[in-house]
């Protein structure tokens, strides 16, 4: 088993431990560097980086390879990457783009193929002069989004 595949086996077993956490990004550097980023359901605390990191730190022997370790949250401004996360983040606001359009819109609705997203829009009247406020809808597929990312808003 190679080194890489043993911190994994570690890893994998440490999330089993935790369900409602789950793996975003998994890497070694050539210099013996592990990168985990981790997200959860209800987010992710210090205390879960730290269990995840000793539950795989403490299976290794730096004896046999020398490595560093760390184990992070999904950053504020990071974008989504699986479902999970467009499903956690039901009714925030995201930044989406695709290859046409950038919407800013609240995420209404997410499964395993499209996420729905609604805003309200100023339209010219159907009659007369003016404006009026109207509600808008979209269904987006996963791979039309080319980036998308929950905004904060203050």
């Amino acid at each position: 088993m190679t080194f890489k595949e043993k911190v994994r086996q570690l890893l994998d077993e440490a999330l089993q431990e935790r369900p409602s956490l789950f793996l975003i990004d998994f890497a070694i550097s050539e210099a013996g560097k592990i990168n985990i980023e981790i997200d959860g359901d209800k987010g992710v605390t210090l205390q879960d980086c730290i269990d995840v990191s000793r539950a795989i730190e403490h299976n290794l022997d730096r004896e046999e390879q020398d490595f560093a370790l760390e184990v992070a949250s999904v950053g504020v401004g990071s974008p989504l990457k699986l479902v999970r996360q467009y499903i956690k983040n039901i009714g925030r606001t995201l930044i989406v783009s695709t290859e046409n359009q950038t919407i800013e819109a609240e995420l209404v609705a997410a499964n395993d193929n499209f996420i729905t997203l609604s805003w309200q829009a100023r339209e010219p009247k159907k009659i007369g002069k003016g404006k009026e406020t109207v509600q808008k809808t979209i269904e987006i597929s996963y791979s039309e989004i080319k980036k998308a990312i929950v905004t904060i808003i203050f």
